[in-house]
């Protein structure tokens, strides 16, 4: 049954045509997020399994503790303390501020092409309306310009 839910997961987040490239980027990361923290909590429960002063035994301290580690949050609630536990938890880390940041710089991007687009649209619109008052002029004066030398309409 999970496996079936990430494939649809990675299918939403990736296969959308037009969906524009740093889009795809970040849910790539996310996925990838996802994976690493889903086989990095199995990981360390193995890693750790036989250490004295282990407190990631179960899968779900594990996936709790991969899910601090990847925010950074890191509350020390649970930690590892054997070499290979550690290890695990450092490429935690670079996956989670990775991914984080490119979510941030995905959304980032999107609300300055907004701003973009929108100035662009009003630039485009005040062009226009510049033209048409110009127009607008112009056939004014050629009318004052015939009135005044006789060639009432």
């Amino acid at each position: 049954m999970l496996p079936g839910f990430l494939t649809r997961a990675v299918e939403l987040l990736l296969g959308r045509e037009g969906r524009s490239l740093h889009v795809k980027a970040a849910g790539a990361a996310t996925a990838v997020l996802g994976v690493v923290m889903l086989i990095g909590s199995w990981a360390v429960v193995v890693a750790e399994h036989a250490a004295l002063r282990a407190n990631l035994r179960t899968y779900p301290q594990a996936l709790w503790w991969s899910i601090e580690t990847a925010t950074t949050v890191g509350y020390g609630d649970f930690f590892p303390v054997t070499f290979g536990g550690r290890v695990i938890g450092t490429v935690m880390m670079i996956v989670g501020i990775t991914t984080y940041g490119m979510v941030t710089a995905a959304l980032a991007t999107w609300f300055v092409g907004r701003e973009q687009k929108r100035r662009h649209h009003l630039a485009h619109r005040a062009e226009e309306l510049t033209e048409e008052t110009v127009h607008a002029l112009h056939e004014r004066f050629d009318r004052i310009e015939r009135m005044m030398a006789g060639k009432d309409e």
